[in-house]
């Protein structure tokens, strides 16, 4: 009955996580970057790319986190795509760290969010989707 119960919680778990980083990037995506909506994006992706540029490659962005959402919620592929997430999202805050820090939300402290969506990633990705594969009974005889 415990293995049951740890199990359900671990379901729902993943699924509010799955939800949760899913939206933060259709949010980012959508909101932020292709509908314009905080214009501190593209002034960030203008200053790292190119001022030229940078409402177009903003929008580009953008499109690409929105299929990143859309990947998430196949579950397709989950630990690729949580790798692929967590390279990106360690490529791209190392970058805004070192190339435009007076952009960033919360400056230099970025990071340390950077690092803790990075970490719900990697759980979400490896160790819940292990464990909730591992604990599934077996449904044929």
């Amino acid at each position: 009955m415990v293995n049951v119960i740890n199990r359900n919680n671990q379901i729902i778990l993943q699924r509010i996580l799955t939800w949760f980083i899913a939206l933060v990037w259709l949010a980012n995506g959508l909101f932020c970057k292709v509908l314009g909506l905080v214009p501190r994006h593209e002034q960030i992706v203008a200053r790292i790319l190119t001022p030229a540029y940078g409402h177009s490659f903003t929008v580009l962005i953008g499109i690409s986190e929105i299929l990143m959402a859309i990947w998430i919620l196949s579950s397709f592929k989950t630990k690729l795509n949580a790798i692929v997430q967590i390279v990106i999202v360690a490529t791209m805050n190392t970058i805004e760290f070192i190339l435009a820090p007076d952009l960033l939300l919360w400056g230099k402290f970025n990071s340390f969010f950077a690092f803790i969506f990075i970490l719900v990633v990697f759980i979400n990705g490896f160790y819940l989707n292990k464990k909730i594969t591992q604990q599934a009974p077996c449904s044929h005889f």
